[in-house]
């Protein structure tokens, strides 16, 4: 499935004419949704092409040729093969500066970059499917969730701690939030005002499914980076 997706905020766009960048997704991976959150942000028109992992197009010879880990999201521009949804974070930041995604103070940068590490680093590979299938394999299927569970907690503790003295609207706030997370609590709610970031939820793209799914998916899926 191939969609052309325009940055919500460009009505002007041409809908004739093919975007240069390709985004290969997938609706519940939280990854190519970061990566589809970054384009927004910056206006940057991309052709969605969804991978059916239920049919497992990622095995494909087509696919692992753009990927050989066979992961999603995967980013063409032009002749150019980025795959890692940090690693095309970066490159789109470098190439198309418009918008920027990270600060020109040094300092606020490297804390950024630290937040984005600890999610992409420290978070997302630890409940990838294909890691909780062995959990499930060699330990018990009972102990899947539990493990899940306790690395997403403690990723997001770390986060918390990592910006609980930066203050600014998506970081803190006076509000005070009944939740174990208030910091990141209040970031989500803070992104969840912008239109760029509703344009890209999961249940927003061409490829979902949504019958019988809770909101965004549930735990969304890690077979992605």
């Amino acid at each position: 499935m191939a969609n052309t997706l325009e940055n919500p905020q460009d009505s002007s766009s041409s809908s004739s004419s093919a975007p240069k960048l390709v985004l290969y997704s997938h609706w519940q991976s939280s990854c190519s949704w970061r990566v589809r959150f970054a384009l927004n942000l910056k206006g940057l028109p991309y052709e969605y092409k969804a991978v059916n992992f239920a049919e497992g197009e990622q095995f494909t010879p087509e696919f692992e040729k753009l990927n050989p880990l066979r992961f999603v999201p995967i980013l063409v521009d032009g002749d150019l093969v980025v795959s890692d949804s940090y690693a095309i974070l970066l490159y789109l930041e470098e190439k198309y500066p418009q918008n920027a995604l990270l600060p020109v103070d040094p300092w606020l940068k490297a804390l950024n970059l630290q937040a984005a590490s600890i999610v992409t680093s420290s978070i997302q590979p630890l409940h990838m499917l294909s890691v909780l299938k062995i959990i499930e394999e060699k330990v018990g299927p009972e102990e899947r969730l539990p493990w899940a569970q306790y690395n997403i907690e403690k990723g997001f503790m770390a986060l918390e701690k990592l910006l609980k003295d930066w203050s600014g609207k998506y970081a803190t706030g006076d509000k005070i939030y009944m939740s174990k997370f208030p910091i990141l609590s209040m970031i989500y709610e803070s992104y969840e005002t912008l239109p760029e970031f509703q344009a890209s939820l999961p249940d927003r793209q061409p490829d979902a499914i949504l019958v019988g799914v809770p909101p965004f998916g549930g735990l969304l899926v890690g077979t992605m980076h």
